[in-house]
């Protein structure tokens, strides 16, 4: 056996079988796309073709995982151009000549390998893959601001067809292993790391002048031909799904569509071409940057809970059982997805039939679970127990109470039930309003008293507010933190106060929203206003979801705990007026902003509501009422101290509200609007309203930071 390493792969030679077998084991834990990462790949392949016989290679990975994708770090700092598509022609030019060396090369997916790992794979003969749902492949590129730079648009569409290709590349979200041997995008799937190498060797001899398709004389894609009518009907529907659904918001989305479209009629070589240059139009740009700085740096700060509370080295986190206290849809969500975790789980209500379909909701989550045997969905719905009674609470480590917002309430069932808790038991309440302070006046044990803010649909919302009291101490916090990773779950901290930081942003865009409407504004535009500002969801629609009726208590409420009288705001009154005169409460009672019966659309009744005309409107002008109010609220949670890291503000807004995603977070947005823009706005909107023009008067901290030309995010 003839061995060879260098700093990013470890390379061994079989004389018997010519098989060189090429294994990425960069520096640490992880493979990952950078310099080191081609040099070595590079040194590798003339080290392979150097061998006397040599008949194949296969490339495999001496970690865990085949390769994360790019290194995001090199990402950040490419603004030039040229220098930028010099990289990637590099880094293409590497990978064809690997998949033009001459001899059969097979990829070993023994672990995951996203962005350029896979396109890596792409690059080779034959993909094989371990049977292993914890293995994800794909390309994730447009949740970062680019597009796959290394082939991906290219070969995807020549290996599964430009639909499947289209979908998977604008969606940015990777497939388990299964599921990509369904789709093409692994070719065969093995039980053991044995027998896909043994494979490998196999498939190797038996295909010893394997070539790509496209290489091939004839090559023509799976499915619709680039030319044919279907495929142009297949690009037209998803250019027209993309806006649909973010409104030409996300520019990497419309650059991969181009790419994949455009390289799909050339000559493969040149369509490579095509996709350096959309690459590096997405990498230099500011959407790129801002992303990046979110999606990644932030959420992975935000993962690894930097600069909080942490548990002593080698410190159980303390939790395996938990109760939660309401079944209702955020309950039975809750109670799945601790069981899904291995914990053990009570679910807590004083109503059969809502037990009853807690239950099932948590069913149908289990049946979702196409990777999960039926013992394995089986096991997970016995680790929870259903009860009316009290008593299955005793020893609970963690409570989490998802009752009625209602304080009172509240209170009751803490004196009631804390008792039962676990010597060292923390009790959470999910309130997305009402201060952890005041609730905890009922705990006997405050320092222990922490809110978990969760966001519905709590199976797929990432985002987990955790609200520190004035007496949560910081051990409480560091096992709130270890149970938040635990669940997978996103963690932001902050500081207690009524709304916390989600719910006050939030609040600001619902409510503009039907103070538009009470002005006069044509409620349609409001909602495309708020897609075209990159908005997840326009604000009546995602109303209706949260229910008017809910919407109607909060401003009661609000008014109860701040003391700010707003019935004479028309926004306010025109609220009130449709859930009290018109019971219009939403969208799970059928009707709300919008009509449920038939075709959904906006309630024709509501312009009998209104009298009012507005002097002016427009996309542009309902654009900045709708998003000059989020990130006037944001500003004034930092200067309140609400918010205790500038991070938290991006990854909140985006994870649990979806704020612009594509704009990096609201502090990203002033950012790229200018703060003195950003204030001379706000001053511009309180002029226009006499009478409460004084809810657009920004904090000291953004007119001082506006005086300077500060930045809140400095380049670099």
């Amino acid at each position: 056996m003839i061995t060879h390493k260098n700093p990013a792969l470890e390379c061994t030679f079989d004389p018997a079988t010519g098989v060189a077998t090429l294994l990425l084991a960069m520096e640490g834990k992880t493979n990952k796309v950078d310099r080191a990462f081609a040099e070595g790949l590079f040194d590798a392949l003339n080290w392979a073709k150097a061998q006397t016989g040599l008949k194949g290679i296969i490339i495999g990975t001496a970690h865990k995982n085949f390769c994360v994708g790019a290194d995001i770090e090199g990402l950040v700092p490419m603004r030039d151009p040229k220098v930028t598509y010099d990289y990637v022609k590099d880094l293409n030019a590497l990978f064809r000549a690997y998949e033009t060396a001459g001899v059969p090369v097979v990829c070993a997916l023994t672990g995951s390998a996203l962005g350029g790992g896979y396109e890596l794979a792409l690059a080779t003969h034959r993909r094989f893959a371990l049977d292993d749902a914890a293995i994800q492949v794909g390309l994730p590129e447009v949740t970062l601001g680019v597009i796959p730079g290394a082939g991906g648009t290219q070969r995807l569409p020549r290996i599964v067809g430009i639909q499947k290709a289209l979908e998977h590349i604008s969606q940015g979200q990777p497939v388990r292993a299964p599921k990509a041997k369904q789709l093409g995008m692994v070719d065969e799937l093995f039980k053991t790391k044995d027998e896909l190498y043994a494979a490998a060797h196999a498939w190797i001899a038996a295909n010893p002048k394997a070539k790509q398709p496209w290489d091939q004389k004839g090559f023509t894609f799976p499915g619709p031909q680039p030319t044919s009518q279907d495929a142009k009907n297949i690009v037209l529907v998803a250019c027209a799904m993309l806006y649909k659904k973010v409104a030409n918001t996300m520019p990497q989305i419309e650059a991969a569509i181009c790419a994949v479209q455009e390289g799909s009629v050339l000559d493969f070589d040149r369509a490579l071409e095509v996709e350096h240059r959309w690459f590096v139009k997405c990498a230099v740009s500011d959407t790129s940057k801002d992303m990046i700085r979110t999606f990644w740096f932030h959420r992975n700060a935000a993962l690894k809970a930097e600069g909080l509370p942490q548990l002593g080295e080698g410190e159980a986190m303390g939790i395996e059982k938990v109760t939660i206290l309401g079944a209702g849809m955020m309950g039975a969500g809750l109670a799945y997805i601790c069981a899904d975790k291995g914990l053990a789980v009570v679910l807590k209500d004083i109503a059969e039939a809502q037990l009853a379909a807690g239950r099932k909701h948590i069913e149908a989550e289990l049946q979702k679970k196409k990777h999960l045997s039926a013992e394995q969905r089986q096991a997970v719905l016995d680790r929870i127990t259903f009860t009316l009674d009290n008593g299955p609470i005793a020893g609970s480590d963690l409570v989490i109470e998802a009752v009625i917002e209602n304080d009172e309430v509240k209170h009751a069932v803490t004196r009631e039930l804390e008792p039962l808790l676990s010597e060292r038991g923390i009790w959470a309440s999910n309130t997305s309003a009402i201060p952890i302070t005041h609730l905890a006046t009922a705990s006997k044990k405050p320092e222990r008293f922490i809110g978990l803010h969760f966001f519905s649909p709590v199976e797929v919302m990432p985002l987990l507010e955790i609200i520190r009291g004035d007496k949560t101490d910081d051990h409480t916090v560091a096992r709130a933190l270890a149970f938040t990773k635990l669940l997978g779950k996103v963690p932001i901290v902050v500081n207690d106060g009524y709304g916390f930081y989600t719910s006050r942003v939030f609040g600001t865009y619902l409510m503009e929203a039907v103070q538009l409407v009470a002005e006069g504004h044509d409620p349609v535009m409001i909602e495309q206003a708020a897609k075209q500002a990159g908005m997840v969801v326009p604000p009546l629609k995602v109303f209706d979801e949260v229910t008017l009726k809910l919407g109607h208590h909060g401003i009661l409420q609000r008014e109860r705990y701040l003391g700010q009288n707003v019935s004479d705001i028309a926004g306010v009154k025109l609220l009130r007026s449709l859930v009290e005169d018109h019971g219009r409460l939403g969208k799970a009672h059928g009707k709300g902003f919008y009509d449920y019966a038939g075709e959904r659309r906006i309630w024709p009744g509501l312009k009998d509501l209104v009298s009012a005309k507005p002097a002016k409107t427009g996309i542009d002008y309902l654009k900045d009422r709708l998003m000059h109010v989020q990130v006037l609220e944001v500003a004034r949670c930092l200067e309140e101290g609400i918010l205790r890291e500038k991070r938290d503000a991006e990854v909140g807004a985006i994870f649990g509200i979806g704020f612009a995603p594509s704009s990096g977070g609201p502090l990203a947005w002033m950012d790229r609007r200018g703060l003195k823009n950003v204030v001379a706005t706000l001053a511009a909107f309180a002029a226009e309203d006499p009478t409460h023009g004084a809810r657009w008067n920004p904090p000291a901290l953004l007119t001082k930071m506006a005086e300077s030309d500060a930045r809140f995010w400095p380049e670099g």
